[in-house]
């Protein structure tokens, strides 16, 4: 193999940023296959791509998106809605939360 790009230390290192905890054996894992994709992206750096135009779509086509307007609803349909549900509360939709402010990192 050439020359060493990253390490498991590294890994585990960015793992820890990402809230992701590896096995040894998961690290071992995924330490090469993270060395692979380094040495692709440094072969794409290599690549020339001097006089090549930018390319941000593979296409011409742009999205057609409707106006973003609040309309009231039928109130039966709304209570339609609340009662599939699995469980509301006020006259909403209530869901779990998503975001953990505790601070304790679980």
């Amino acid at each position: 193999m050439a020359e060493e790009r990253i390490n498991a230390e590294q890994v585990q290192h960015v793992a820890g940023l990402a809230k992701l905890e590896f096995t040894p054996e998961q690290l071992a894992t995924f330490t090469p296959q993270l060395e692979k994709i380094i040495g692709m992206f440094e072969e794409l750096s290599a690549v020339d791509t001097t006089g090549v135009a930018v390319t941000s779509r593979m296409s011409d086509h742009t999205n057609s998106l409707r106006e973003d307007v609040a309309v009231k609803s039928d109130e039966k349909l709304r209570q339609a809605l609340l009662d599939n549900a699995p469980e509301t509360a006020n006259g909403l939709i209530k869901v779990p939360a998503i975001i953990d402010e505790s601070g304790d990192g679980e």
